[in-house]
């Protein structure tokens, strides 16, 4: 418990930019995290970088941090998923705990949007996360703000390209991009261009957190193991697994790509600017490849409120664990080897 009384002691704290990776109702494991890391105090929160779930927390911790700090972000985060998880339709899930699973109606809608283009499922585009993120998210505030920078990615849905959403761009239909599943939602059109979830491009993108030069910590909060586990073979095992994989690529090429120009820079003394940054750069990394990689794929829509605070307590769990084991890297080391890790 050495780490965790130094933190408790200390009142240093360190710029982190913060890139949080896409997962349905996974996502509030990150929340669980995010509110730990807030706890510590040995944070501040330099820049954001987000998709899709993880889009969303971004943009909600941003307003929090606007509206009142620390406690502030902590609050905006404990809200927007206490809606979403009171708000979930009642008949979906059965049991409770462990036990908590989808009826079997559930499971044969889930089945049919296989089949059923959501054009023909839900002809009027009707998204409930619109209202929600709407009444919790001033994203006029956000967009002139340039306290804490925050990007959300999205795929163009007609080019495959990854678009980073910030600045003055930043919007309530930019996370909605960034969190549209195609086989559940229309594209969301944005400068007359649609859009479908950023996992396909970028989950999360690093290099804007890099590029913004407002931290040298960047903290990586997953949702996706790094490693599987068994070969699938049934068909929706299989189907699961491709998707996963589809969704994770773009974020293992990009740190790869990062573990090769670090380990090139260091075995030259002609660098750039760049690859300077990228030399000085820490990083670090949360995850729970464990607990999350046993769950179901489908559990990503699972927002019911048990299984919500499940995930949080969660990860609030492994932020602990990271805290009293590397608090003290923060601002002078990486916790995490990229080569090891993603080379």
């Amino acid at each position: 418990m050495k780490g965790f009384s130094w933190i408790r002691r200390s009142p240093r704290r360190v710029a982190v930019n913060l890139a949080l990776q896409g997962g349905g109702a996974h996502g509030a494991f990150t929340w669980g995290v995010l509110d730990r890391l807030l706890e510590s105090g040995c944070i501040d929160v330099a820049a954001l970088s987000g998709t899709s779930a993880g889009a969303i927390n971004a943009v909600v911790l941003a307003h929090g941090l606007a509206q009142g700090g620390l406690t502030g972000a902590r609050e905006a985060l404990d809200r927007f998923w206490t809606a979403l998880g009171t708000q979930a339709p009642k008949g979906l899930t059965m049991g409770d705990g462990d036990g908590l699973r989808f009826t079997p109606m559930a499971r044969w809608f889930m089945n049919m949007s296989q089949f059923v283009s959501p054009y023909d499922a839900n002809p009027r585009g009707v998204n409930p996360l619109r209202d929600m993120l709407a009444k919790q998210v001033d994203f006029d505030r956000l967009r002139v703000s340039d306290d804490v920078p925050v990007f959300v990615a999205a795929t163009n849905a007609n080019t495959g390209r990854l678009r980073l959403f910030s600045g003055q761009e930043l919007s309530l239909e930019a996370v909605l991009a960034s969190t549209c599943l195609p086989a559940m939602h229309h594209a969301v059109e944005i400068d007359g261009e649609p859009y479908w979830d950023g996992g396909y491009s970028a989950n999360p993108a690093v290099f804007p957190l890099l590029e913004a030069n407002r931290a040298r910590d960047t903290m990586l909060v997953l949702l996706s193991p790094l490693h599987h586990g068994s070969t699938p073979r049934s068909t929706a095992e299989i189907r699961e697994r491709a998707q996963d994989i589809a969704f994770d690529n773009t974020f293992l090429r990009e740190m790869h790509m990062l573990a090769h120009v670090r380990a090139l820079a260091a075995q030259s003394w002609l660098r750039g600017q760049f690859e300077n940054r990228i030399m000085n750069a820490h990083f670090h990394m949360i995850e729970d490849s464990e607990n999350l990689g046993s769950l179901d794929g489908a559990t990503r829509l699972m927002a019911h409120s048990s299984f919500l605070e499940r995930l949080r307590e969660d990860g609030r769990a492994c932020a602990t664990t990271w805290l009293e084991t590397h608090a003290a890297t923060l601002g002078r080391s990486s916790s995490v080897d990229l080569q090891t890790t993603f080379g």
